[in-house]
């Protein structure tokens, strides 16, 4: 792509778009996240917010999410830091700590689908909507995948 502004400007720096284009929708962070009260651990899940449209990757209603479900974070360059949720593999995170896109993110690729078919979003891994199971349930759906890197290309 000729305006590789990812590697230009500062995050602070991003137009409105530059900035939503960055979300590489892979879906990661909408799924349920638990937090050990303790330790202030985080534990990803397979379940997915009650807005997380599963084989899209993406929110059904972002314009309204935060309305919608209050705990919804709108990602912003003054609030990254303190994400420690975010994905590994989360294109604000990586830029914000000097690091650059993955070879897969569409802004690289230009192919809006190479997040799905470097097996980085969680289309096809979503195993409920968080409305639809208990919060029991939901701690039995505890996974380790959402927070490591893609090991391989899968099929869309």
């Amino acid at each position: 792509m000729a305006d590789r502004f990812w590697e230009t400007k500062t995050l602070a720096e991003m137009t409105v778009g530059e900035w939503e284009s960055l979300c590489d929708g892979c879906g990661r962070c909408c799924l349920v996240k638990l937090e050990d009260e303790d330790s202030g651990e985080i534990a990803y899940t397979d379940v997915g917010c009650r807005l997380l449209d599963a084989d899209k990757c993406r929110c059904t209603n972002y314009p309204g999410r935060q309305m919608a479900v209050p705990e919804c974070v709108a990602l912003s360059p003054t609030n990254l830091a303190g994400l420690n949720w975010m994905p590994p593999t989360c294109a604000y995170r990586l830029l914000a700590s000097g690091k650059p896109l993955p070879d897969w993110h569409p802004l690289v690729t230009g192919d809006p689908d190479s997040t799905h078919k470097a097996g980085a979003s969680v289309r096809g891994r979503v195993s409920a909507n968080e409305d639809d199971i208990t919060i029991e349930e939901t701690i039995e759906r505890i996974v380790r995948w959402p927070q490591k890197w893609p090991k391989r290309k899968r099929a869309v």
